[in-house]
């Protein structure tokens, strides 16, 4: 079996920290086996100092090998076996078949980013010819996105390989051309250093800079501010908490050279239920409200944390139905005990609050950790009147908005922040309703949802899984899917530059291959 030694991985060479600390099982609240050592700013400066030396020369790397480099850090994850399984099962509570299935998504998206890489619609090459007997004169211009530099990432907790290490974040900005250190999460720092491994020996396998890719692992707040300070570093991807994000946000605003922080922080994801999918489909849509609220403990940042809804027929039919599904369940392990204590509290001020009433409780567990889940339904006007209602619960928890008619579902809507979804149960009779809720919606979403449930996000070139804030710090990106790659690079324009000092991409012969707009023609490629 592989077994993580709790080094700081900094480039090709490994260290130990002056402390470690260790991981713990959420399922039996036990400390596992192991030390894992502690990074301090000292690693900082390293690892960062390095990722700069390895930037132009990545950056500049020619799409074929940056693709089978992303191939190999993908067939190097996959090598490790069942070992990551099973230390990822014992550091996160989460079980096989989730983390199966997650191990899956974050290979398939590093040979997704790959292809996108090589397929070169991301340089977004544009060439407008020199015109010299115009009047004026038009000089000849070429322009192409390239890597920003060095990029911060911060794993996250609730998916221990899709958004960590080698996640979404980790694989668009080295799509990118961007080297990256990454902060590692202290609740699965043994999954982050079997996968920090594979990614460091693609790396050496495709004959890269070592400083294409660092480890950092450590519980302290200072080692991530830390990292988020060095001038060295040209951006931040975070998928976390808002207090989080917003504390990593200021501290990059702070600098000399501000820099930007891409964090996915905050959301409900409100599930608008049309009045005729109400009438017709009120048991289907209970069992699968209560499917998608209780997946993964409520731990998706798409759990749908509100329901928006006139009443009416076949309400209480869903309640019913959302009830019984969720009281026959079993409780799952939340991730760590820290989130589990803040989910019971979050819970306990919905039962104290004077307009909401309990409409539904799931199952109850006897170990550690276990999430059981709670809907509560509450008038649209005690809603509206009460803000912290719409704050975000992570975990199992929702609810119910009993809206009076079609004006205040609206009213409730629009007063939302920003979110990562909004979903629509829908019948082709209701569309008139949806049709005046839509412009709402998608002003406060990143991805409107028909007739389905948000959890779950496809990673592919279509995915938005962003939204305005506090979904994201910024609105006009996405952490999912390849456009991803644009939140990693920035244009540059080339002015009568002598061809042999363009770049590939911008070259009059094209040796890329690459689609191509020319003198405002879209060219594809041969």
């Amino acid at each position: 079996m592989t077994h993580p030694n709790g080094a700081i991985l900094i480039g090709a060479r490994e260290e130990s920290g002056s402390s470690t600390f260790t991981a713990h099982n959420p399922t039996t609240g036990e400390a596992l086996d192991g030390a894992f050592a502690e990074a301090d700013e000292s690693h900082v400066d390293a690892v960062c100092k390095l990722a700069a030396q390895a930037a132009q020369g990545f950056a500049d790397l020619e799409p074929e090998a940056r693709g089978a480099f992303l191939e190999a850090a993908a067939d190097a994850i996959m090598d490790i076996g069942d070992d990551l399984i099973v230390t990822a099962m014992a550091e996160s509570g989460l079980p096989r078949a989730r983390l199966e299935g997650e191990r899956g998504r974050t290979c398939n998206q590093l040979r997704l980013f790959a292809e996108e890489v090589r397929q070169g619609l991301w340089l977004d090459a544009t060439i407008d010819p020199a015109m010299p007997d115009r009047q004026p004169p038009r000089a000849d211009l070429r322009r192409a996105n390239q890597a920003v530099g060095p990029v911060a990432v911060f794993g996250a907790s609730n998916f221990p390989l899709a958004f960590s290490v080698a996640g979404g974040d980790t694989a668009s900005a080295l799509a990118a051309g961007c080297p990256v250190v990454v902060k590692g999460h202290p609740a699965h720092p043994g999954t982050g250093e079997l996968v920090a491994r594979a990614v460091r020996s693609a790396v050496a396998k495709s004959g890269l800079h070592e400083g294409v890719f660092s480890y950092l692992p450590g519980t302290a707040n200072a080692l991530g501010e830390a990292l988020v300070r060095d001038p060295r570093i040209a951006a931040v991807g975070l998928t976390g908490s808002r207090g989080g994000g917003l504390a990593l946000a200021k501290i990059a605003a702070s600098r000399e050279v501000p820099i930007p922080v891409y964090a996915e922080m905050s959301s409900i994801n409100p599930v608008c239920l049309m009045p005729e999918a109400l009438a017709k489909r009120a048991t289907a849509l209970g069992e699968g409200f209560a499917g998608s609220l209780t997946m993964g403990a409520g731990q998706f940042c798409t759990n749908p944390g509100i329901v928006l809804t006139l009443g009416g027929e076949g309400y209480e039919e869903f309640v019913r139905a959302a009830s019984e599904a969720l009281s026959a369940g079993q409780p799952a392990v939340m991730l760590t005990q820290d989130i589990h204590r803040n989910y019971e509290a979050a819970v306990s001020r919905l039962d104290d609050h004077r307009a909401t009433n309990r409409v539904a409780t799931g199952g109850k567990g006897d170990g550690p950790n276990q999430c059981t889940a709670a809907v509560f339904a509450v008038s649209g006007e005690d809603f509206l009147a009460d803000s912290a209602l719409s704050d975000e619960v992570f975990g199992a928890a929702s609810i119910i908005v009993q809206c009076s008619d079609l004006a205040q579902m609206r009213a409730v809507l629009a007063a939302m922040e920003g979110q990562l979804t909004i979903t629509f149960q829908s019948e082709p009779e209701d569309e008139p309703s949806v049709a005046e809720l839509l412009p709402v919606a998608r002003d406060r979403c990143g991805r409107v949802l028909f007739n389905g449930w948000p959890t779950g996000v496809e990673v592919c070139r279509a995915m938005i899984h962003g939204g305005p804030f506090p979904a994201t710090t910024d609105t006009r990106t996405t952490s999912v899917g390849t456009l991803a790659m644009m939140r990693f690079v920035r244009p540059v324009c080339y002015q009568d530059t002598p061809e042999g000092l363009l770049p590939p991409a911008l070259r009059q012969a094209n040796p890329l291959n690459i689609p191509r707009r020319v003198d405002g023609r879209m060219e594809l490629a041969q």
